[in-house]
C-alpha cells in the first residue's frame, strides 16, 4: 500500500504544533491517506479526518480552549508558565484554586471527575470513524492487560477520549471489558500500527518533552507526568526507527497544559514542517510516480 501517512505523538498542549505542520503539508497539496494519533496527537488527527482542512481544525481548537466553559475547568492553572497579562492577585486566586481541586483528588486516582471529562470531549464530534474522510486509528492503552488497544472504527468521540485520558488527570475509560488510558503509555508516536497496516510511507512528528528538567515536580500531578515523559521517551526512540521522516518542533519547553500558548504552539510545527519540507515533498512525489507506474503495470497485465 503505497500511501502516505502521518504518526502523529502525544504531548498534551505541545501536540498542538501537529496543526502547523498540517497547515503547511496543506498549502503543499500534499495528500494524507491515513493518520494515526494518541493523546493529543489522536485529537488533532481525529479533527483532521474529520474536517479534512487544517484550517478548520486550527479554529475549532481556538474557538474550544476560548470557551467559557473550557476555561472554567481550569487546565490551564496547572501550567507552570504565567500568563504575563494576568496580575499578581488573579495568579495568587487560580493557585488557590488548583490547590483545592488537587486536595479533591487525594482520595481518587485521577484530578478531573468523570462529570468534568464529559464536559472536556463534548468538543469532539460524535460521528463513526468510518465516515471521516481519511482513515484514521487512535490508540489506547488497556490498565488490565497493559496492551494497546487500536481504534479504527466506532465513536470518534470515544476513540479519542480514551486515547487522550493522561492518568492521574482524567479517569480511566471502559470500554467492552477493557479499562482504557493515554495510548502514549504504549505508543508515543504510533508508527508501527501505520506500518502493520500496510502504509509504507510515514511522516512521524514528536513533540515529546525535552528530559533535561532541574526543576522538582511541584505537586503529584507534576510528578506522574514526568516519570511518564522520561519512560515515553526511551519507548519511542525504538518504535520511530520505521519512520521515512522524523519531525521534532521546538515544542520541547512547553508543559502539556500550556494551551494559553496555542498559537506560539502551532507556528513552531508550521517552522519545523517548512524545514522538513523538501523531504517530505521528495517523499510525496515518489509515492505519486510508483502508484503511475504500478496502474500502468496493471493496464498493460490486463489488456
Amino acid at each position: 500500500m503505497n500511501k502516505l501517512s502521518l504518526a502523529l505523538g502525544g504531548g498534551g498542549a505541545r501536540g498542538l504544533a501537529h496543526v502547523g505542520v498540517l497547515k503547511v503539508i496543506e498549502e503543499e497539496k500534499i495528500k494524507i491517506d491515513a493518520i494515526a494519533g494518541c493523546s493529543m496527537g489522536a485529537i488533532v488527527g481525529g479533527l483532521y479526518a474529520y474536517f479534512g482542512n487544517a484550517k478548520e481544525v486550527e479554529e475549532f481548537i481556538f474557538d474550544t480552549i476560548s470557551s467559557e466553559k473550557y476555561k472554567e475547568l481550569g487546565i490551564n492553572k496547572l501550567s507552570t508558565k504565567q500568563d504575563s497579562s494576568s496580575n499578581y492577585f488573579e495568579q495568587f486566586f487560580d493557585f488557590i484554586g488548583t490547590s483545592i481541586q488537587l486536595i479533591k483528588a487525594i482520595n481518587r486516582s485521577f484530578y478531573l471527575d468523570e462529570e468534568l471529562t464529559d464536559e472536556i470531549f463534548d468538543f469532539i464530534p460524535d460521528v463513526n470513524i468510518e465516515t471521516l474522510k481519511i482513515k484514521f486509528f487512535a490508540v489506547a492503552t488497556d490498565l488490565f492487560s497493559g496492551q494497546e488497544i487500536i481504534f479504527s472504527s466506532g465513536s470518534l468521540r470515544k476513540a479519542i477520549k480514551a486515547s487522550a485520558s493522561i492518568p492521574g488527570i482524567f479517569p480511566p475509560v471502559k470500554y467492552r471489558g477493557y479499562l482504557l488510558v493515554d495510548g502514549s503509555v504504549t505508543d508515543l508516536v504510533p508508527v508501527q500500527i501505520l506500518k502493520q497496516s500496510g502504509y509504507e510511507k510515514i511522516i512521524a512528528i514528536n513533540v515529546v518533552k525535552s528530559l533535561e528538567n532541574p526543576n522538582p515536580s511541584k505537586n503529584m500531578i507534576e510528578l506522574l507526568y514526568r516519570v511518564e515523559s522520561i519512560s515515553s521517551y526511551h519507548l519511542s526512540s525504538y518504535q520511530l526507527k520505521d519512520a521515512d521522516i522524523l519531525i521534532y518542533p521546538d515544542v520541547r519547553n512547553y508543559d502539556w497544559s500550556d494551551f494559553n500558548f496555542a498559537g506560539e504552539i502551532i507556528k513552531r510545527g508550521e517552522v519545523s514542517a517548512i524545514e522538513h519540507l523538501d523531504e517530505i515533498t521528495k517523499l510525496y512525489r515518489s509515492n505519486i510516480y510508483k502508484m503511475r507506474l504500478r496502474k500502468l503495470f496493471n493496464r498493460i497485465r490486463n489488456k
